[in-house]
């Protein structure tokens, strides 16, 4: 039976209270010209939860059999074939009802009628969101924790890449690659962290709170979050229709990991330019310019900086679409406020991506990386150390006097300060211990404080491995959950289907009799 728009539109034009479709120019802003955008985007999820519902209320016998038969083979049917029957049509209010008003125009009322008993849009609403984001938010974890394992395999491999960390932008203290990488391997566990709480947030589902104030009829919530996948039903009808916090705390933890990522990109950027010539990214990591032929951008790095930037911008507008609203299901809220998260976070898993690929890409220059930690006097720290240490000098004078010496060198165009300090101060030198002063020895020997010595790095690099290891277990836990809910789904609109065959047969038998 082919259905016309005028059918649809005739049903969609009188709902009792309201007569007539929405304004066209309101429709195209809201709704768009063709509903075939918001079909892929939300159909596919409004179905799995239409099929969970319909079960339970087959099951507890609040609909019958014969009723709810029809519905998820039709159902079945319709994303069988893509929902091919509603591309190309206008959803002038919106693509839930286009789709409701089909089966109730292709079943009739006393079928397709039956099918929002106990429910609303708004619970159904923010129960597709949820299911929506839970994906969303294991495919953030699985993207980070790739670039994690990067990190700390590129670490293992660059231990004795010694080079001077900045502060203020000025050469510090001699590390090691390795330790660096660890360093913001672990930082990202933090913001995997977050992610993780905000999964957990996503596991209570909300249907069965119907519009706002839940519904008299003794529906099984448990029944339908189970067979969603979900380990809870939400208790409270106004919380679970009025809140979108998840967004807001998808948001925030997103922009987190966005200041991560772009102070990562940030660092990468000035180590691969010539003036440091530190780290050297592969040819099919960068680009060159139209005109300068010497050219070589890691221009990749600056769309990571600008895709990590998104999820602030994000954060703000859907805080301020949700601020002073009333705390129940609100437009401004579940539609205005939850836009800007869809963007936000396709665009952090690009960031993630890319800057994966400079850092398993990028192989470090030592010797240009050695050089610089000699030429900036990252070794003074050590030196006035051991003063401290083989002299039992104060420290702040120690420091006074290796700065003293530093100046003396800045004047001279001297480079080595162990070569300058033992002009300058010859007895310190003399029936002691020499002090370690090259770079590669004071980053081996800095163990203590969490600093880039090889023990201290390597239990690093081991502790956020068994974090990753662990929070991989519990991803994997929870998508083997999500799969066997989905396959009890199945095998429950089986059973009720099997159920109305064995109806009609027996029926069929009856009468013959």
């Amino acid at each position: 039976m082919v259905i016309s728009n005028a059918q649809i539109l005739a049903h969609l034009g009188d709902t009792g209270r309201v007569a007539g479709t929405l304004n066209p120019t309101a429709q195209s802003i809201l709704f768009g010209d063709v509903a075939d955008d918001a079909i892929d985007r939300d159909l596919p999820w409004i179905t799995q939860v239409d099929r969970a519902h319909l079960v339970m209320m087959a099951e507890t016998g609040l609909l019958p059999v014969a009723q709810v038969s029809p519905l998820l083979r039709r159902i079945d049917e319709m994303e069988g074939s893509g929902f091919a029957v509603l591309r190309g049509r206008s959803a002038p209010r919106g693509v839930y009802l286009l789709y409701e008003t089909y089966l109730i125009a292709d079943l009739g009322e006393e079928i397709g009628g039956v099918l929002q008993t106990a429910r609303s849009r708004n619970d159904l609403g923010a129960t597709v969101l949820r299911l929506r984001l839970r994906n969303v938010v294991s495919d953030l974890l699985t993207s980070l924790s790739r670039l994690q394992t990067t990190l700390l395999r590129r670490a293992a491999a660059c231990t004795d890449a010694v080079f001077p960390i900045y502060t203020h932008y000025q050469p510090a203290q001699p590390v090691t690659l390795a330790h660096y990488y660890a360093g913001v391997a672990a930082a990202l566990d933090r913001d995997a962290e977050s992610l993780q709480a905000v999964l957990a947030d996503l596991d209570r589902c909300p249907l069965g709170a119907g519009a706002v104030g839940g519904t008299g009829l003794p529906i099984d919530t448990r029944r339908t979050a189970a067979l969603l996948g979900f380990s809870a039903p939400w208790t409270h009808s106004i919380d679970a229709v009025a809140s979108r916090d998840a967004v807001l705390r998808l948001l925030a933890a997103l922009g987190i990991l966005g200041v991560t990522l772009s102070r990562l990109a940030h660092d990468l950027q000035l180590w691969t330019t010539g003036e440091f010539g530190f780290l050297t990214v592969a040819d099919d990591l960068v680009g060159t310019s139209s005109m300068m032929p010497q050219k070589r951008n890691v221009y990749m790095l600056e769309h990571v900086k600008g895709l990590a930037a998104a999820p602030m911008g994000a954060l703000t507008s859907a805080a301020m679409a949700m601020h002073a609203t009333p705390f129940s299901n609100s437009i401004a809220v579940g539609t205005e406020g939850v836009k800007p998260v869809w963007s936000a976070a396709s665009g952090m898993l690009d960031a993630l991506t890319l800057v994966r690929l400079i850092v398993a890409g990028a192989e470090p220059n030592q010797g240009a990386m050695r050089l610089r930690a000699v030429s900036g006097q990252t070794n003074a720290t050590a030196l006035a150390d051991w003063l401290v240490r083989e002299h039992g000098m104060p420290f702040r004078r120690a420091h006074h006097e290796v700065g003293d010496i530093i100046r003396s060198m800045t004047v001279q165009g001297v480079v080595d300060l162990e070569t300058a300090a033992r002009e300058a101060r010859p007895e310190w030198f003399r029936g002691t211990r020499s002090p370690v002063l090259r770079p590669v020895d004071i980053a081996a020997a800095q163990e203590h404080g969490g600093g880039p010595g090889r023990a201290s790095t390597a239990s690093e690099i081991e502790r956020v491995r068994a974090s990753l290891r662990s929070r991989r277990g519990a991803l994997m836990e929870q998508r083997r959950r999500w799969r066997q809910a989905r396959r009890s789904l199945r095998a429950a609109v089986d059973g009720v289907l099997g159920i109305a065959v064995l109806d009609r047969t027996s029926r069929g038998r009856y009468s013959q009799a």
